[in-house]
């Protein structure tokens, strides 16, 4: 089952990415939408991996000083 998913989730981003570039290449009008809806999602989840990253409470800049 979760490799149902993981497979699922991997064709949905390579429709997205395809549709990104589709409409760097001037595509129709839905495929705009579509490549939008595709960099939201990239930007919204590059955040939330920031997030996480600063969350675990491990801060290895300090000198200790």
């Amino acid at each position: 089952m979760m490799v149902l998913l993981l497979g699922a989730a991997v064709l949905i981003a390579a429709a997205g990415l395809g549709a990104v570039v589709w409409a760097a290449r001037g595509g129709p009008r839905w495929v705009h939408g579509v490549a939008k809806a595709t960099t939201v999602a990239a930007e919204l989840a590059a955040v939330a991996a920031s997030a996480a990253k600063k969350g675990r409470g491990g801060n290895n800049n300090y000198s200790g000083d």
